[in-house]
């Protein structure tokens, strides 16, 4: 059997050198390293994942947390994307992506415990709250952390997360360029750091432009698409209405959508509605869904890296990576004559 000794005799090079080359560190020149590449592909050697971590004491592993409050696990049309991005990028560096149990299938639950458990190098942890009980001890460890859209810091923790504020401000923005003064909003959970992002964006172009928001066209739509409905029907129920609404959401722009159709409306000609996301479905819907577009494969490929660097450079200053949004145009918001 070909051993990694094996390995570096072909090579001309020394043992530690290979094991640099295998484990991706950076102060290895490029000749050396394709030199190496090409003896382990021609040997077609495959280090002993056991051996490797007792060697370098680490388990090529990172591990995530999804915290799901919906029950839509990972079929769910926004993280799935995320989590399919950071499976790619962990994977182009040798790395497996450990998916953790939602916490609410057990009782005692510790983050910290999990992540010891299953000696992970380092875990992301998506949907989670700022005032989860659990975080505190996780943060005091020594283990890597990366959020995704919660900006929580520090000496071991950074996060990843879209423009919110901005890409919502440039959503009213939008149906102002085409004309429409009157405009609503259906917010998600209120709890979370998304959902105030996108509140303070919609009341930052709203002061900019010099519009007026009516209290009661801000409504609650839970980030679910029943929620959208539910709260596009409390809308409908008043005297005084908006004639384009903004959903924090897709899922709750389909709710809106559906809710309007129902009641013998029409998108656009009654209500603009612009969403935001960009999950897959909004293109192929009748009409097709204007909204903010975030990049949730680069929102993967991000944490990865984040995590990798943290990893692998543990002096290093981790800073957060905020992702650009941009509008996508489709049929669902028209010019208002």
């Amino acid at each position: 059997m070909i051993t990694i000794k094996d390995i570096a005799q072909k090579a001309g090079v020394s043992v530690a050198t290979v094991s640099k080359v295998l484990n991706n560190y950076p102060d290895v020149s490029q000749k050396t390293k394709d030199k190496v590449a090409r003896v382990i592909k021609e040997y077609n050697f495959r280090p002993n994942a056991v051996a490797r971590s007792l060697t370098t004491q680490k388990s090529y592993t990172v591990g995530i947390f999804f915290t799901d409050h919906f029950n839509s696990g990972l079929q769910h049309p926004f993280f799935h994307e995320v989590i399919f991005g950071m499976e790619k990028a962990l994977g182009d560096h040798g790395y497996d992506l450990l998916y953790f149990a939602d916490r609410k299938w057990g009782e005692n639950f510790s983050y910290r415990e999990k992540c010891q458990n299953r000696q992970v190098d380092g875990v992301v942890l998506i949907g989670v709250a700022r005032d989860d009980p659990n975080l505190e001890d996780l943060l005091k460890s020594d283990l890597p952390v990366v959020f995704i859209d919660l900006d929580i810091r520090g000496p071991k923790a950074s996060y990843v997360m879209s423009d919110n504020t901005g890409g919502a401000a440039e959503a009213v923005r939008y149906l102002h360029r085409l004309g429409h003064t009157k405009i609503g909003m259906i917010m998600g959970l209120t709890s979370t750091k998304t959902t105030q992002d996108r509140l303070e964006g919609f009341q930052l172009a709203f002061r900019e432009l010099n519009l007026t928001c009516d209290p009661e066209w801000l409504v609650n739509g839970e980030y679910t698409e029943e929620g959208g409905y539910r709260a596009m029907r409390h809308l409908l129920q008043k005297k005084e209405r908006p004639t384009a609404i903004f959903c924090q959401s897709d899922l709750m722009a389909i709710g809106a959508i559906r809710a309007i159709e129902e009641a013998g409306g029409k998108v656009p000609d009654d209500f603009s509605i612009i969403g935001f996301d960009d999950i897959e479905v909004s293109r192929y819907l009748r009409p097709g869904l204007t909204t903010m577009r975030q990049d949730k494969m680069a929102m993967g490929r991000s944490a990865a890296e984040l995590i990798l660097q943290m990893i692998h450079e543990p002096q290093s200053n981790f800073r957060p990576v905020i992702l650009p949004v941009e509008v996508v145009e489709r049929e669902s918001c028209r010019c208002r004559q």
